[in-house]
């Protein structure tokens, strides 16, 4: 047949428009973020806080090198998270002795029979203006129907000390 006569001249010819048609639609597709550049998945600080806990998975040691792990990470932190992070550390320690310390993603971490019963995520983790005490559900924290699971940290007060050994206390029970 001669080109542009006959069904098969019809589909060689359609073949361009239907491919740059899907290749618009991809395109489209794609999720965009407020600066118009697609969206990429994981910050590297989220691949970094995954690739932690892919080592601790793995290393799951003793509790002296689990508490040595921990201290290690509290010591890589900035100043102001660093001595936030060792008072809690002191807090929790004697507040709730039977918590196992550790790390989780990267972060200190306070478990109970295996299992992550809170962590302090520093304020420069993930570049926050507050560091965090946060709660797992395994904690009993339970209040009614709802309840707040992580408190935002700017400054450690008796005050705030003092409720911080509260919800330990209630958390580990």
């Amino acid at each position: 047949m001669l080109a542009g006569t006959g069904p098969r001249a019809t589909m060689m010819t359609d073949k361009k428009p239907k491919k740059a048609a899907k290749k618009a639609a991809k395109k489209a597709a794609k999720p965009a973020t407020s600066t118009g550049k697609a969206a990429k998945g994981f910050t590297e600080d989220e691949r970094a806080a995954m690739r932690e806990r892919a080592k601790e998975l793995k290393r799951s040691g003793s509790r002296a090198e689990e508490e040595s792990a921990l201290l290690a990470k509290l010591a890589e932190m900035a100043a102001p998270d660093r001595a936030m992070g060792e008072r809690i550390h002191a807090l929790i320690m004697s507040a709730a002795p039977e918590l196992a310390p550790r790390t989780w993603y990267g972060m200190p971490a306070y478990a109970k029979d295996g299992n992550v019963v809170c962590f302090f995520q520093g304020g420069e983790k993930f570049k926050t203006r507050y560091s965090t005490l946060g709660f797992s559900d395994k904690a009993a924290l339970d209040d009614g129907d709802m309840w707040p699971s992580a408190f935002a940290l700017a400054k450690l007060t008796p005050a705030v000390e003092a409720r911080l050994v509260a919800l330990i206390k209630q958390a580990v029970r």
